[in-house]
């Protein structure tokens, strides 16, 4: 499955309204870190249907950083029943996102 691009037009449907598990990155095209937790994300959306991955793009959508608290990039969050359930602040490696999906 796609990573799938979230602004605040889609945001509510692509991630609050999931009946699975939502991983979202936040991100900006500037940060190195960034830079590296996209193909991690990329590539574990690729091996499961069991969630969705989502990238929001902080400097396009800082109204969703801001909701969200987010405050460094990248930060990971996860997202069940429309709640945050989780959170990792800095770059996270394959086996830790499945550990955060609980896959």
């Amino acid at each position: 499955m796609a990573v799938v691009t979230v602004t605040k037009a889609n945001f509510e449907e692509v991630v609050l309204r999931s009946d699975k598990p939502v991983l979202v990155d936040f991100w900006a095209p500037w940060c190195g870190p960034c830079k590296a937790q996209g193909p991690v994300v990329d590539a574990l959306s690729e091996e499961t249907e069991k969630a969705v991955f989502a990238k929001v793009n902080v400097d396009e959508n800082m109204e969703l950083a801001q909701q969200f608290q987010v405050a460094n990039i990248p930060t990971l969050l996860v997202f069940e029943g429309g709640q945050v359930v989780k959170k990792q602040i800095g770059f996270a490696d394959k086996e830790h996102l499945k550990g955060l999906l609980g896959l």
